[in-house]
């Protein structure tokens, strides 16, 4: 769990300049369900792609895509 006061106004003072994909990502990643999820896909080293298309979509996620040429 994350240490931030939720309750401190200040604690979000930020918020009201971040783009709404920061917003989002403020408020998944203090998810407990989304950060184990992350840590067991982030353990299996190169995730399937099964396994992280359906991280994704259980998430929300929308990854960009990368051209084939940029690795």
């Amino acid at each position: 769990m994350l240490s931030i006061d939720w309750r401190l106004p200040a604690a979000y003072r930020h918020a009201k300049h971040i783009p709404v994909a920061g917003f989002a990502w403020e408020y998944l990643r203090r998810n407990d369900e989304y950060r184990q999820d992350f840590q067991t896909i982030a353990l299996t080293g190169q995730p399937a792609g099964r396994e992280l298309e359906a991280f994704a979509h259980r998430w929300g996620l929308r990854f960009p895509v990368r051209s084939r040429r940029a690795a």
